[in-house]
């Protein structure tokens, strides 16, 4: 009985040892095989960058005009679709109407202007003409009374008279002289000069074509195919300040371009290995059941804050390092759903980089 009783205990002990060891053993073994796992995840993982600070973005426009008027009418509504070059509203016509009629009043007016400025001119050098031959008469006569003076055949007051009437005669020659350079300089130096070549004639011109495109801008069209929007607020009788006038927009029509596009705003550092052309897959929050493809477009030349108005200053050395955001324009290739994108919704983007982890490590060492 009592070597019977000695023996068991030892198998006891030596089963109870295997099952420690063995569950040691499959202890550490499973936290190695789940590390291993989550090494290998990890280092095959890290394809894909996902970004959701990322909204649909399109052509949009508050279109106005650069005069300013009373709107006649409007042509269009809200939601309406338009074509480039489709009336969206008109400004009251006459008072751009009569100011073209004046411009064409005034063009009409510099041709008569130059016609008589020709005119003038030939009658100067016909005066000239008279008066150089009316100053050689006066100049001979003078010469005749000197000879007659000296032979003290005819009184001294006679001959100062003719003196007289000599320097008279040449001081009405400069004159007309003068007179005449003056108009042939309004004739650009050519008395047979076309009126259109002229000065008077090119300025009245400018001020027609003027009058004429701002009555062409009364009418105000679609710059390019979209969406009208924010038009409720332009009625008739609305007086439209000119954008150039105000150095703002008074009253306009929106207008949202068909073509759409997402912008993201990615980390830089999640920017590493994203490249123009690389694949995205994309979530709009508006229809979760639905998914789009497109690709990178490009990215942008700088990082957001260095298009801001105030940019920071770290001159002092006193700053925090603060993670830049990168624009990235995304294009839209493909969508599973026949359902409309609008300007300002948020999206999901999957970016495929084409890079695994392990692979990233592999060209850095």
């Amino acid at each position: 009985m009592s070597s019977a009783s000695n023996t068991y205990p030892a198998v006891g002990t030596s089963a109870g040892f295997d099952k420690a060891r063995l569950r040691k053993i499959l202890m550490i073994g499973g936290v190695a095989l789940i590390a291993a796992v989550a090494a290998g995840a990890y280092l095959n993982g890290g394809r894909y960058v996902t970004a959701d600070d990322s909204y649909i973005h399109a052509n949009k426009l508050m279109v106005s005009t650069d005069v300013s008027g009373l709107v006649e009418s409007v042509k269009v509504r809200e939601g309406q679709q338009v074509k480039k070059g489709d009336v969206l509203f008109t400004l009251d016509r006459k008072p751009f109407e009569i100011a073209l009629e004046n411009a064409r009043a005034a063009l009409g007016q510099s041709v008569q202007d130059v016609e008589s400025t020709r005119a003038m001119y030939r009658a100067a050098v016909g005066q000239i003409a008279a008066q150089r031959a009316q100053l050689v008469a006066n100049q001979q006569t003078f010469g005749r009374y000197e000879a007659l003076s000296k032979q003290n055949a005819i009184a001294a007051m006679q001959v100062d008279t003719q003196r007289a009437a000599v320097l008279s005669a040449q001081a009405t020659l400069a004159s007309l002289q003068q007179n005449a350079a003056t108009q042939l300089a309004k004739l650009n130096g050519n008395p047979n000069e076309p009126a259109s070549q002229t000065p008077q004639y090119q300025k009245a011109k400018a001020a027609v074509d003027e009058a004429q495109r701002q009555l062409d801008h009364a009418v105000v069209r679609a710059p390019f195919d979209g969406t009208v929007s924010e038009v409720d607020a332009l009625q008739p009788g609305t007086l439209v300040i000119s954008a150039m006038s105000a150095f703002t927009t008074t009253s306009a029509v929106g207008l949202i371009g068909k073509e759409v596009w997402i912008q993201a705003d990615m980390k830089e550092t999640d920017i590493t290995h994203i490249h123009p052309g690389a694949s995205v897959d994309i979530k709009v929050d508006t229809y979760p059941g639905c998914k789009w493809t497109g690709h990178i477009a490009n990215l942008s030349a700088g990082s957001d804050s260095s298009f801001s108005a105030l940019p920071a200053e770290n001159a002092s050395g006193n700053w925090v390092k603060v993670v830049q955001r990168i624009p990235v324009r995304v294009a839209i290739d493909h969508g599973d759903c026949a359902r409309p994108l609008r300007a300002g919704m948020s999206t999901v983007l999957s970016i495929d980089t084409g890079k695994r982890r392990i692979t990233r490590l592999l060209e850095e060492y």
